[in-house]
């Protein structure tokens, strides 16, 4: 097999993480507070990387397949975490059939209807069926809630979907850099912003939402993923070094306020994470909650300005 640039990035970045792995592992030895929570981290983060790299490698229909997965996942747990009556049963029904139909309009390139099919369809959907039903109590609540996941779980969550069916002339490889391209950036934005927040934060942000996040965490951030976009962003897709690092920062801040917007979410529900499924990281939410703006932002950008 023939390792092109997108192959090479991915094999970078599991020799990264094994280099981060190893160092985990040292400091669970030497009896570390965080040693053990950072394990956990890393595994998830393994089972992350092989399971994308290798629906990748398979074809784009395989990774589509994937993040309708992801999709679903999310939403269950979403509605596991919000208020809902015993009524909406069938409108959950419905909202996990939106599933489905949004991959297979991705998949089948009708960005047209798929661009529209959650924001609008999905929108006349979920509260036409409660007032057939005859349920009135409670009934603005509901509805919003239920299709404010369906935006984040599904719509946000397919954009990512839909860069790997970005193929000029029919170039799949293209759509591919994209996707791992988004992947990467909004990654490394969550490490940087960490770390800088960590090194140098001083001055809070939001924080009754979110105490830990920095202005300073923020600009290093932004600075850090400009600067990788600049360099990566080339090699793996047809962007300029220029548009990569305006790329690099709208997803730095991007995922910035999709993680404020999720841990809104947890703090007016009273929770700490949104679930358990991911050792280390909490829930599938508590995972993706960047990559609800990020990829949203990041495709519509390249769409716009590039193909």
């Amino acid at each position: 097999m023939t390792v092109g640039p997108v192959e090479l990035t991915i094999l970078v970045i599991a020799g990264l993480l094994a280099l981060v792995t190893a160092f985990v592992v040292s400091l669970k030895a030497r009896g570390h507070a965080q040693g053990a929570n950072l394990v956990d981290r890393v595994k998830t983060w393994w089972i992350i990387v092989v399971t994308m790299a290798g629906a990748l490698l398979i074809g784009r229909l395989a990774s589509t397949i994937v993040l309708a997965f992801l999709s679903f996942l999310a939403l269950k747990e979403y509605f596991s975490v919000i208020p809902t009556r015993q009524s909406d049963r069938v409108v959950l029904f419905i909202a996990y059939l939106a599933i489905p139909l949004q991959y297979w309009l991705i998949g089948a390139d009708r960005y047209g209807i798929f661009i529209v099919f959650v924001p609008v369809w999905m929108l006349m959907a979920v509260p036409a069926v409660m007032v057939i039903r005859g349920e009135t109590e409670g009934f603005l609540r509901a509805t919003a809630t239920i299709h404010w996941g369906l935006m984040a779980c599904v719509f946000a969550i397919g954009h990512a979907a839909a860069l790997l069916w970005i193929d000029p002339a029919g170039d799949t490889a293209i759509g591919a850099g994209l996707f791992v391209l988004l992947l990467l950036l909004t990654g490394l934005n969550d490490v940087a912003q960490y770390v800088s927040g960590k090194l140098f934060g001083r001055h809070q942000v939001a924080p009754t939402v979110s105490p830990n996040k920095t202005v300073e965490g923020l600009a290093g951030g932004i600075l850090v993923t400009a600067l990788v976009a600049a360099f990566v962003g080339p090699f793996i897709t047809p962007l300029s070094p220029g548009f990569c690092a305006f790329v690099g920062a709208a997803i730095s801040l991007g995922g910035f306020l999709g993680d404020l917007t999720i841990s809104g979410v947890k703090r007016d529900l009273g929770l700490k994470d949104t679930g358990t499924l991911l050792p280390g990281h909490g829930g599938i939410l508590d995972r993706i909650d960047s990559l609800v703006f990020t990829a949203p932002l990041f495709f519509h950008l390249t769409r716009f300005f590039y193909f």
